[in-house]
């Protein structure tokens, strides 16, 4: 049964900046008031009460920006039910899907209905709704920012899916013309950055070399591609002052390029994945795509860089980009990493993940840092900063109780997903998310989500009060 909480109280919740000692008074989904750790009415139920222990933390709920859902059409890869209660395992109260690998897309204001009218009755947590540039759709971007969507996503490169045909320069101007006259300024352009060089790809060559192999795939996708895209994506976006993003950054050569943008002004953000901060190319396991993705896992020492870029804020945001399929499309010809579906399962673990790689293993991020990268930050880019992503009066009461402290080791029997395929499978993590609790409600607690008869989302469609 899901409990509706009317205060929180304890020694460690996170305000402004800081873990400290209070109590949270809720009204109608809303923090009404915070108040001293003592002040707790006693004429309130206990069930509409949680105490926390000292070893617990209180945190703003996580904020996903990168989340392909993929239903209707692809739904067997993942549907909004699974999709969400995966994200309120992982402390994460708001998604946002993106536009593909859906039939239809979100291209179209009629495809968006659609899709929200197949996500409305299965959301176990909050979502917004990402729209499509494909070539020749301009005169639907001001039409879907008007009912809801909150940003736009393209692809430089093939996406994969014939549904959803990449663009090129001309096809970008005139989406970001359409979106500087769609009437919210807040409107952004995500871009899949990687441009392909026919010179850097020979195709026999490709084919003469072992397939299971993982440097195969890494040397397909080189970091030039995501470089000369980036290139272009700051190019754009200085010219145009429509504010852009980068999302799955893999390639630590671009850092420079971004801050020299950043310190010029230019209306630019980024985001990298748990993946590429966790993972090696030189530690891939043969014949294992689950750790295939686009653009690729690179080595130990490009990821060492890209930590740095996290550290120093030139990377903005951290994700998941769960992209999840089903597993025959991953085990194409044994393993063929050059053949099998591209995407990484990862959003039920987000922040135990980050918080083992970055606060325990590399000491170099605080609590503090995970909420800014994984919840402030993220609802900023989706222009939800004045609702979610903090606790403070008048902001959702959207939280993660968490314990540093608690370790478990990633199981199938636990993953939520659809499809249990992870590339997380067996590891071991520090810190686990025990209770989610959106806008006043706890909906998972203690492994399991709570539930009185349906789930309690919302999609978002314009700015929540």
């Amino acid at each position: 049964m899901v409990k509706q909480l009317k205060v929180i109280a304890g020694e460690r919740i996170f305000i402004d900046g800081v873990l400290r000692p209070a109590s949270l008074h809720l009204r109608d989904g809303k923090v009404e008031k915070i108040g001293s750790l003592s002040d707790v009415p006693s004429d309130i139920s206990p069930e509409e009460i949680l105490i926390l222990p000292e070893d617990q933390v209180l945190l703003p709920g996580l904020v996903d920006c990168h989340v392909h859902v993929n239903d209707p059409g692809r739904d067997a890869w993942e549907d909004f039910r699974t999709a969400t209660s995966s994200a309120a395992w992982g402390g994460v109260t708001t998604l946002a899907d993106m536009p593909l690998n859906s039939i239809p897309p979100t291209t179209t204001l009629a495809n968006m209905k659609i899709k929200v009218d197949v996500a409305r009755p299965k959301l176990w947590t909050d979502v917004c709704f990402l729209g499509g540039v494909v070539p020749g759709n301009q005169e639907e971007i001001p039409l879907m920012v008007k009912e809801g969507i909150r940003g736009f996503k393209c692809f430089l490169i093939n996406s994969g899916v014939p549904e959803f045909v990449h663009v090129n320069a001309e096809d970008v101007k005139k989406a970001m013309e359409a979106i500087k006259n769609s009437g919210n300024p807040k409107t952004f352009l995500m871009f899949h950055a990687e441009l392909e060089d026919e010179t850097e790809a020979d195709q026999d060559t490709k084919k003469e070399e072992d397939p299971l192999d993982y440097q195969t795939f890494l040397r397909s996708r080189p970091m030039s591609m995501e470089d000369r895209a980036i290139a272009l994506v700051i190019r754009l976006c200085k010219e145009s002052q429509v504010p852009c993003h980068i999302v799955h950054l893999s390639s630590s050569a671009s850092l420079p390029q971004i801050r020299l943008a950043k310190s010029q002004n230019v209306p630019l953000t980024v985001e990298t994945c748990y993946h590429y901060l966790t993972f090696a190319a030189e530690n891939i396991p043969r014949g294992s795509p689950q750790y295939k993705c686009c653009p690729p896992i690179r080595e130990a020492s490009n990821r060492d860089l890209i930590w740095e870029g996290v550290r120093d804020g030139t990377i903005d945001l951290v994700v998941s980009d769960h992209s999840p399929c089903t597993e025959d499309l991953k085990r194409v010809g044994g393993g063929d990493f050059l053949k099998s579906w591209g995407g990484i399962s990862s959003l039920q673990f987000g922040l135990s993940v980050l918080h083992t790689e970055g606060v325990i293993r590399r000491g170099c991020l605080s609590i503090a840092d995970l909420v800014r990268l994984l919840s402030s930050n993220p609802a900023k880019l989706l222009g939800l900063d004045d609702t979610k992503g903090r606790i403070q009066v008048g902001y959702h009461a959207d939280f993660v109780v968490f314990d540093p402290n608690v370790k478990y080791t990633v199981s199938k029997d636990i993953v939520l997903h659809k499809n249990k395929l992870t590339a997380y499978d067996g590891m071991k993590l520090t810190g686990k998310v025990l209770t989610t609790i959106l806008r006043g409600r706890v909906i998972f607690d203690k492994d399991t989500l709570l539930q009185d008869g349906f789930p309690h989302g919302k999609p978002i469609l314009s700015q929540m009060n």
